[in-house]
């Protein structure tokens, strides 16, 4: 997959699938929260339920996404499954690296603004 159409030429960028499964994961506001939401620790299933204010099944299956892209890992404690960030510093750099990538392109609003515009509103309901 090429970011252009033209695969010829210096502007073609190969994008592996792994590449595209990784930003599809961050590309979902929810599963930012819930990522920023793990960067203060190991959580429960049902803790991060309780804290999103969504359905077990919506947030089991972000964390399934987030799981299968290698961000997050899983851990089974008796019936409970523990999720917590995979590599908590290259997750930081990543993300600090798209809010550069978007304050040089001129966009005014960064991926940390838009978490936190996402996360007042699940807070209101």
């Amino acid at each position: 997959m090429t970011i252009n159409d033209r695969s010829e030429g210096p502007t073609a960028i190969e994008v592996p699938d792994a590449s595209a499964a990784l930003f599809h994961a961050l590309a979902e506001p929810t599963r930012l929260a819930l990522l920023t939401h793990l960067a203060s620790g190991e959580h429960r299933v049902r803790d991060l339920v309780e804290h999103m204010h969504l359905a077990q099944s919506t947030v089991s299956k972000h964390l399934a996404c987030l799981r299968d892209c290698g961000l997050v890992t899983v851990r089974a404690e008796g019936r409970a499954s523990w999720f917590s960030l995979a590599d908590p510093s290259r997750l930081s750099d990543l993300l600090e690296s798209a809010d550069a990538l978007l304050a040089a392109s001129g966009a005014s609003l960064s991926l940390r603004d838009h978490h936190d515009h996402d996360q007042l509103a699940t807070e209101e309901l």
